[in-house]
């Protein structure tokens, strides 16, 4: 089998042991989840105020998260932040905005993307090497790529629409690229660790923006998610520690799996794609029988992607299932 899908109508993803604890036994609590490829030592959260969770939220908390953001990512006059509950719910909008034509999707990536467009009528354009876009048709680069962390330049994309989904991008400092013309997605959930938090963002010129804020509605973001949200996207010294511990976590799992038979095929320091001795399927099970869940691709025998054990106890619950 090739290691690029013939479709991205997969709905494959990380997580999921509820359905991996009905395979291979035990209770989801009791397993080393490493399939996701969230930072699995989150912000610490603070105490909240009582009405982060009795009011509504007011303009003044979206202003304070949306501030945090600006100077964190840098986001030029005349751009919009849009705050949502989660990524995904901004990729699920965001076909739905126009009528439906042609999306180019560079693949293997995040199949939510290529999901998207399909059911909102779309024709997706999503192998290794789509054609070349039109000047009407949309492109979405996943950058760094998932799962192979493959990184895009803005001359990539055709001169149709942009849409550059950024979700794993704060782990790397200078890794983001220069606000344009493109849709820019963030994620809140991968590096700072809090997916289950639900946040997301949408950057880009106030007229494009526009539509989807329309589209996601207001109070679309809790009041405890924009409190949270605002403290950490402001805490730097938290985020450069971050950093420099997920590069020498991210080093220290290259080292342990090719110590083992395993070639590191790309990544980023939140998750690394590796080649199996033996194969995906053989991998997956001997580490599912040991209580460890990673992520496999239905369109690859021989991948699978690794997060970051959380804890000195996690590290050695992975090694002892590799040995």
């Amino acid at each position: 089998m090739s290691d690029h899908p013939s479709s991205s109508a997969l709905r494959d993803h990380g997580g999921g042991l509820d359905a991996a604890a009905a395979r291979w036994g035990g209770r989801p609590q009791d397993w080393l989840d490493l399939s996701t490829g969230i930072n699995p030592r989150p912000w610490p959260l603070p105490a909240l105020p009582p009405e982060a969770w009795t009011r509504l939220p007011d303009r003044g908390a979206f202003a304070a998260l949306e501030r945090a953001a600006r100077a964190l990512w840098q986001v030029p006059d005349g751009h919009t932040v849009l705050a949502a509950p989660g990524a995904s719910a901004l990729i699920a909008a965001l076909p739905r905005l126009t009528a439906p034509g042609r999306a180019h999707i560079p693949g293997p990536t995040y199949n939510e993307h290529a999901a998207a467009f399909r059911a909102a009528g779309w024709q997706v354009e999503d192998g290794p090497l789509p054609p070349p876009p039109g000047p009407d048709d949309v492109t979405v680069l996943v950058h760094p790529n998932n799962p192979d962390g493959r990184r895009w330049r803005l001359d990539d994309a055709g001169p149709g629409p942009l849409i550059v989904d950024e979700s794993f991008a704060d782990a790397e400092p200078g890794l983001a690229l220069p606000h344009g013309r493109q849709i820019t997605l963030k994620s809140f959930g991968k590096f700072w660790g809090l997916a289950g938090l639900r946040l997301g963002f949408a950057i880009g010129p106030a007229e494009v923006i526009a539509p989807l804020a329309a589209a996601i509605g207001p109070w679309a973001v809790s009041g405890p998610a924009l409190a949270i949200g605002a403290a950490a996207l402001a805490d730097r010294p938290w985020a450069e520690a971050t950093r420099a511990r997920l590069a020498a976590d991210a080093a220290r799992l290259d080292a342990l799996l090719t110590e083992r038979g395993f070639t590191i095929e790309g990544g980023t320091p939140l998750f690394r794609l590796a080649a199996c001795p033996g194969g995906a399927a053989l991998q997956a099970e001997r580490l599912g029988r040991a209580h460890v869940l990673v992520r496999r691709f239905p369109w690859s025998e021989r991948l699978l992607r690794f997060g970051l054990p959380g804890s000195e106890a996690g590290w050695a619950r992975l090694e002892a299932a590799l040995d």
